[in-house]
């Protein structure tokens, strides 16, 4: 597996300069502060125009960053405090158990007749749209639909963590707990439609059933999004 470094990135508020800025760098809006924390993640690797991405983040907390590149991020504007980079080299044996944290846009295909590739869907959205919109309840005409989100929130997220799962080196012996889930809205040019996705997060504990497999999954991500902070599972042993 390529060489891996985890870093801590946190963006400095020690300067007047960057005070001044802090409603562009730190907007109060979470799609806006998404988008705002991918251009100051790509600030860090991109010493090349036509660089891919070779790396995974998430904000943990505004203007606080883990990040899981194939380089050790650089900062030539001075905006961050960045720990010093960690050789990302966990040791692991089939059978350990980890917790771990996930931020992902999950997905679903589904097949479109006559054509080669489905279409890719959300899968709270993909399991909604079977969900009659109203119904009659004991209570009155409650809408089913917000009646039953939480419950197809996390049984949507689980049934699509466990799919992953199989190919991806790990199993899980209980399903995970999705504490979240949200809809973003990233504006793009006038000429562009905005890129709206949906955001899960998950906690749990996995079982490795395939060390390399399960590393080399850990460095490509989860889901997609990627370049919007989604897709870096952050794991620890559990016990």
């Amino acid at each position: 597996m390529t060489q891996l470094y985890l870093s801590r990135a946190r963006l400095r508020r020690d300067s007047q300069a960057l005070s001044a800025l802090s409603s562009l760098l730190l907007p109060h809006d979470t799609s806006a502060q998404i988008k705002s924390g991918h251009h100051l993640i790509w600030a860090l690797f991109g010493d090349t125009p036509e660089r891919n991405r070779d790396f995974l983040w998430r904000q943990e907390e505004p203007g606080s960053f883990y990040i899981l590149s194939e380089r050790p991020p650089a900062d030539p504007h001075g905006l961050f405090e960045i720990d010093a980079p960690r050789p990302f080299e966990p040791n692991l044996r089939t059978g350990d158990a980890l917790e771990f944290r996930l931020r992902a846009n999950a997905t679903i295909s589904r097949h479109i007749p006559g054509q080669k590739r489905g279409k890719r869907h959300d899968v709270v959205m993909d399991a909604l749209h079977h969900i009659p919109g109203r119904q009659p309840s004991e209570k009155g005409g409650t809408s089913l639909r917000a009646e039953a989100r939480l419950a197809l929130v996390q049984d949507a997220g689980s049934a699509w963590l466990s799919r992953q799962a199989q190919d991806r080196g790990f199993s899980l012996p209980t399903p995970p707990r999705v504490d979240s889930y949200d809809t973003v809205v990233i504006p793009r040019t006038p000429q562009q439609s905005p890129a709206i996705f949906g955001v899960m997060e998950f906690e749990g504990i996995l079982t490795v059933t395939n060390p390399e497999i399960f590393l080399t999954s850990l460095q490509s991500g989860f889901g997609r999004a990627k370049s919007f902070g989604c897709g870096l599972m952050l794991i620890r042993r559990a016990w």
